[in-house]
């Protein structure tokens, strides 16, 4: 039906009443006008990527972290134990095999302390020379860590100390007693740290006190076979020597600890300028030095033997001796600062001692040394002491949890 269209005149017709009259949706009820639910989209794009990850080989970037955890585990829990064998087997080993080749020289020329400590001051110092060297630097040397002025002190006395042991053999003093005599160190390590402010338990004084005995019985009981004043006096020098050497030790174990404690554990560093710059002192000692290799080099060549090369059965065997002992007290010395940079001076005496031990036992196997009862005595007092004193240190480091051996 069309609709009407309205006069001139008039106006159209209002929608007011209609519209007022439809109910607006606000009023409108929920029954009377249905709700358009809201679609909500989900991104399901995560969970498919993470169902998808599971069925994909391992690659190389989720794997490398993996395998560096794991060798970091193996490496902190067997790497310390490694190194520790390793630094044990330098000091038996290299010490006991110096031990020997020491007392085949000394066996024919005893006079030669000077050439010995010198060959092993300059090998030490030649291998320290390669590995510090750097072409960069204006000296040619590495940076140090530890001022060399620190250096000075400890040359002067590990020379000093060195250079007394070495000349002791000259003052009737034997192999077996210069073992047994110089590991009474622990006396004298355990007097210079108490003056320094170092305290010990009773057990450790008590265990240092029998150790010390021992050296004493096994002196005592040596002394006897100089029945002569003139023997005597020599054998009552060479034990004054070995004594002054014992308290020079002591003082510079403790100053060493010192040193690492301040400036960290660099023992290669002072095993170069420790031997480097002891060349020097060398110097007034030229003329012996050159007698003693003279000696040396007038003893007969090696026996032929079919384990040995034939360019070395050429040489004189006390020269391969002095080579065999300079490259022996090079492993040893190592392993002695490696343990150094670790423990206390007191444990690092104490594990030389039961070297020494070993290295006794060599003595009398290899050159058929003979130890009077006195002196075996003194040796096995000296060990009993050694083991109760490394027994009471441990003790004591348990219940304070400490890393560092006393």
């Amino acid at each position: 039906m069309a609709r009407a269209r309205p006069k001139r005149g008039q106006k159209p017709p209002s929608h007011s009443a209609s519209t007022s009259a439809t109910p607006s949706p606000a009023t409108t009820p929920a029954a009377t006008q249905p709700v358009q639910p809201t679609i909500k989209q989900i991104d399901a794009r995560p969970f498919l990527e993470r169902e998808e990850s599971g069925f994909k080989l391992p690659t190389t970037e989720s794997v490398a972290p993996i395998l560096a955890n794991i060798w970091m585990t193996v490496e902190c829990s067997f790497g310390e134990w490694f190194s520790a064998l390793a630094m044990y087997f330098m000091i038996f080993g290299g010490c006991c095999s110096n031990v020997f080749a020491l007392e085949a020289i000394i066996k024919a020329a005893p006079a030669s302390g000077h050439l010995i400590t010198f060959c092993q001051f300059l090998l030490v110092a030649i291998e320290g020379l390669w590995y510090h060297f750097d072409p960069t630097q204006k000296m040619l040397l590495k940076p140090n860590t530890i001022p060399l002025q620190r250096w000075l002190i400890q040359i002067a006395l590990f020379f000093s100390v060195s250079l007394l042991n070495n000349q002791a053999f000259n003052y009737n003093i034997s192999v077996p007693v210069h073992i047994i005599l110089r590991s009474g160190g622990s006396m004298t390590t355990m007097l210079i740290g108490l003056l320094c402010g170092k305290r010990y338990s009773r057990q450790q004084v008590f265990s240092v006190f029998i150790l010390t005995g021992g050296c004493i019985l096994a002196a005592l009981g040596d002394s006897k076979g100089n029945n002569k004043t003139e023997a005597l006096t020599r054998f009552s020098t060479g034990l004054v020597l070995l004594f002054i050497a014992q308290m020079l030790s002591a003082i510079m174990g403790l100053y060493i600890e010192a040193t690492y404690a301040k400036y960290g554990n660099n023992y290669r560093e002072g095993l170069f300028y420790t031997h480097a710059l002891s060349l020097i002192l060398f110097i007034p000692f030229f003329s012996q030095l050159r007698d003693q290799w003279n000696t040396l080099a007038a003893s007969p060549p090696l026996e032929s033997n079919p384990y040995i090369p034939s360019f070395i059965t050429n040489i004189p065997q006390q020269l391969v001796f002095l080579a065999l002992n300079a490259f022996t007290q090079y492993i040893c010395i190592s392993g002695v600062n490696r343990l150094g940079a670790r423990v206390s001076a007191l444990s690092v005496t104490v594990v030389l001692n039961v070297r020494k031990l070993v290295s006794l036992g060599l003595s009398i196997f290899l050159f058929g040394n003979r130890l009077s009862t006195e002196v075996a005595m003194g040796a096995a007092i000296v060990t009993i002491g050694g083991f109760w004193y490394a027994l009471e240190s441990n003790k004591q480091n348990r219940p304070r949890g400490k890393t560092k051996s006393q």
